[in-house]
């Protein structure tokens, strides 16, 4: 869908935006959320809070865009079949669950997830666990482990984030090679903008 055709919306409060997914969440693949920062004054729910009423319906938030000083824009959509799930929300599901707010098409793109892998797939990368072939590469270079080790936490999960969505096997060893080459020079990989530290 064009960006520029997507509906823009503006949800006054939580009840607002479910009101507007219960009755859209299935016949429409995104809209543009219209947020008022708090100096604007305006009242609108939080990001949480439509992040929240989102996943109730199998929704989920992406690119943001500014709109001015006061006010952005959040894209939402329908949650794709392979896209993963963090630990925050998987959590926010958890809270979701035993308040009763859950709805079909919610635990549809749940059961989905546990099904296709996408569910898990990022559990590791949460607890910061270095992978066994990133970790052998690592340590035949001595100075690359010694700065990938002291790298921020944002930077590792990015860094093993990039490693485990790799769809295939070659993808994933040339990302490795990658980091260790990089790393071994103190550089974080190219798609780490700001790379030099």
């Amino acid at each position: 869908m064009e960006e520029n055709t997507v509906e823009t919306f503006c949800p006054q409060s939580p009840q607002h935006w479910r009101d507007w997914l219960h009755e859209h969440h299935a016949t429409q693949q995104s809209v543009w959320l219209l947020f008022y920062k708090k100096k604007s004054g305006l009242s609108t729910l939080t990001w949480s809070e439509a992040v929240d009423e989102a996943l109730c319906f199998g929704w989920i938030d992406s690119i943001r865009k500014p709109v001015s000083e006061e006010a952005f824009l959040q894209f939402f959509s329908r949650r794709k079949a392979r896209s993963t799930w963090s630990k925050v929300n998987k959590e926010k599901i958890r809270v979701l669950m035993e308040q009763g707010l859950m709805m079909p098409a919610g635990f549809q793109s749940i059961e989905i997830a546990q099904q296709n892998g996408s569910w898990t797939i990022l559990d590791e990368v949460e607890e910061g666990i270095i992978p066994e072939d990133l970790r052998v590469a690592l340590e035949e270079k001595p100075r690359a482990l010694a700065y990938f080790l002291q790298l921020s936490k944002t930077d590792t999960r990015n860094i093993l984030q990039w490693l485990v969505l790799a769809r295939r096997a070659e993808t994933r060893q040339s990302r490795i090679a990658e980091v260790v080459e990089r790393a071994d020079q103190r550089l974080k990989p190219k798609f780490i903008q700001g790379t030099k530290k």
